[in-house]
């Protein structure tokens, strides 16, 4: 532990305190805020008491498109000769797929009570530039009765040979697509509607793009042109360049049938959304912009959250960064506890630990010039240490605290923030919840104290369902 850090905490009473619960994985610290600290969270929803008649609910009952069996009969084809490809999201979402409440094995019965063999039928991993998946987390995201029974692949945006060139969109974007995708006589893209920093919410159109598209194309979905673009953000639709790119891109390619769901802050079922690519996708979003979105009269002086399910590793925690943004003061203090436990690496891709470390010596401004420079080689994953740029632009790199248990000591040196490390003791820590709480409690005790040696007590607030709640701040009139 630093020995400033540990002067400063040694300071603060906390006996009139509070008690709250972080969310760390699939586990939650307890943890000690000022009482002044004001919960942000989602509106409650009930889960569905029975997944499995919801589910058969859904297909009986598409949005915008006739049932599944319909679709299938007027396809020109007798049903064994039908090719279908299905896409589905990769271990980064947590899609309930597996199982009989899930949504994938009513969905492949389905197809093969309609007299479509198991052979013809194809489960795409719509990953965009993920890595590949291994046989476990296939296993544990689509169950091993799917995994040993049907044709599984990962896609792969940068293999010429599994791509076709669909012509440019209206933006001037030459995109190609998965071929098996493609050109399967069927196509079904399934997914998870949440808020999405990005393209406004996530499912829908974006299984195919940026999840199913080439290289470039996710290049330029993600360049600064679209990414600093002010409607490119959580929640939006109407005039977001990536929301407007990627339907336009799933329009082409000809999606016959989407399955969505919407999940609780406990990751349960709370609606399941069939039918129609748009209209379908449009539902899910009037529900999901209904409980995510957190009204707020004033910003925060420091604003504590974490990384969810999604934060698997430091680049997709740039969710959560970016998401508390609406909230904390300009110059305040944004603390991030990340469960960051991708057993390969909990930084991200080769690529962007280079990246974040460049985003860390150039600064936010620095890093975007790169970007902008016609000299400069599109890379992948530049398009996550931009957007931790933005935090970093509001906050400062004081202002950023990273607390991981996960990122070794050494590894931090590339990333913007202050080291969660340095608030507990020893130079090699094994991961425990002990200390995740100590590290994130101290990290407070820190943040508090910053604010009352200038004679501040600070406002403080918790994000409690971290990316997946989206404070929205109303400016009053006049």
């Amino acid at each position: 532990m630093r020995s400033d850090i540990k002067k400063v905490i040694k300071k603060i009473d906390t006996k009139d305190w509070k008690r709250i619960q972080v969310e760390f994985g699939r586990n939650v610290l307890k943890t000690l805020v000022p009482p002044n600290c004001v919960e942000l969270g989602i509106k409650e929803v009930s889960s569905l008491p029975d997944p499995n008649a919801a589910i058969e609910k859904a297909f009986l009952n598409p949005i915008g498109s006739p049932p599944l069996e319909e679709i299938i009969r007027k396809k020109g084809k007798f049903p064994k000769e039908l090719s279908v490809a299905i896409a589905v999201s990769d271990i980064t979402r947590p899609v309930p797929y597996k199982g009989e409440n899930g949504i994938l094995l009513p969905l492949l019965k389905r197809l093969e009570s309609s007299g479509i063999p198991k052979q013809n039928i194809r489960i795409v991993i719509a990953t965009g530039m993920h890595r590949a998946s291994t046989f476990e987390e296939k296993v544990q995201m689509y169950g091993m009765e799917v995994v040993e029974q049907f044709k599984i692949s990962d896609h792969d945006c940068e293999n010429n040979d599994l791509l076709e060139g669909i012509g440019k969109t209206q933006k001037g974007t030459n995109v190609y697509v998965n071929r098996e995708f493609y050109f399967s006589d069927l196509k079904i893209a399934t997914g998870l509607v949440e808020s999405h920093f990005m393209t406004g919410i996530s499912g829908g159109r974006k299984s195919i793009c940026p999840g199913l598209v080439d290289v470039k194309t996710i290049q330029k979905f993600h360049g600064p042109q679209y990414l600093e673009n002010s409607y490119a953000t959580n929640l939006i639709l109407e005039g977001n360049p990536c929301h407007e790119e990627a339907l336009e891109v799933a329009e082409t390619v000809g999606v016959d049938f989407i399955v969505n769901v919407n999940l609780d802050r406990d990751l349960r079922l709370t609606q399941i959304f069939t039918g129609d690519l748009v209209k379908a996708h449009m539902k899910a979003y009037e529900m999901i912009k209904g409980y995510a979105e957190v009204s707020l009269d004033r910003e925060f002086d420091i604003v504590l959250t974490h990384s969810g399910y999604v934060g698997r590793d430091h680049y997709q925690t740039a969710k959560a960064g970016v998401g508390a943004l609406p909230a904390v003061k300009e110059g305040g203090i944004i603390i991030i506890v990340a469960n960051n436990r991708d057993f390969i690496n909990p930084i991200g891709s080769p690529e962007y630990r280079s990246l974040i470390h460049l985003l860390k010596m150039q600064g936010p401004d620095g890093y975007l010039d790169l970007l902008k420079t016609p000299s400069w080689r599109f890379t992948k994953d530049q398009w996550e240490p931009e957007v931790w740029g933005k935090v970093l632009r509001k906050v400062g790199e004081n202002g950023l605290i990273y607390c991981s248990l996960e990122i070794e000591r050494e590894n931090y040196c590339v990333l913007p923030g202050v080291c969660g490390l340095d608030f507990i003791k020893g130079k090699r820590i094994k991961a425990s919840l002990e200390k995740a709480q100590e590290m994130v409690q101290k990290a407070i005790l820190f943040a508090v104290n910053r604010y009352r040696v200038k004679g501040i007590e600070p406002t403080i607030a918790f994000i409690r369902e971290g990316p997946y709640a989206v404070p929205i701040l109303r400016r009053k009139s006049g």
